[in-house]
């Protein structure tokens, strides 16, 4: 039996820097996991992307493919942008799909792929007016968000605990929503 695919989408956020953990979280659930990073978290794992790579079993992306170049992940059965920036958070709510993660994202939910989405920032920077739009846009859409109780609630200016980003939590939430939606 082949194991359904997640797409794990990373954003340049402090959480990012362990998104390994992400994956074998996803991967212990079940899923297939391709992971593919913004480009500034691309930057990040840049020394280690041959690791992640050999961790998944595919090639990590972060950018557009050209138009003549084949896809090399396999289809989507499900998305999870964790963690999710502000900046990425207020473009996706905006319609900006100026990189691979919010393209994939942002027509993924119109495909009628499963998304889901855990944020990951201060509070100062949750208090722009923009976050709360951004967010009620995503919901509209048929995103999953977990914030808050029910996933990862904002945390006081740089007082942030990348290392303790409950991965597990956002992967069982998600594994909760496909279940829910099937019935």
């Amino acid at each position: 039996m082949t194991k359904p695919v997640l797409y794990l989408i990373a954003c340049a956020a402090g959480p990012a820097q362990y998104v390994d953990e992400g994956v074998r979280a996803a991967q212990e659930a079940g899923w297939d996991v391709c992971l593919v990073l913004t480009p500034s978290a691309a930057r990040w794992w840049e020394p280690r992307m041959a690791e992640m790579a050999e961790l998944t079993g595919h090639p990590v992306r972060s950018q557009y493919k050209l138009p003549w170049e084949k896809d090399v992940l396999p289809k989507a059965s499900a998305m999870l942008m964790a963690p999710m920036s502000s900046t990425t958070l207020n473009k996706w709510g905006a319609g900006i799909s100026d990189t691979l993660a919010i393209g994939l994202a942002s027509e993924a939910v119109h495909l009628g792929v499963p998304v889901a989405a855990m944020p990951y920032f201060n509070q100062a920077q949750g208090a722009q007016p923009a976050v709360a739009r951004s967010l009620a846009v995503l919901r509209e859409q048929g995103v999953l968000v977990l914030d808050g109780s029910q996933g990862y609630e904002a945390h006081p200016p740089k007082q942030g605990d990348p290392r303790g980003f409950p991965w597990a939590r956002a992967v069982g939430a998600l594994g909760k929503f496909l279940g829910n939606r099937d019935r």
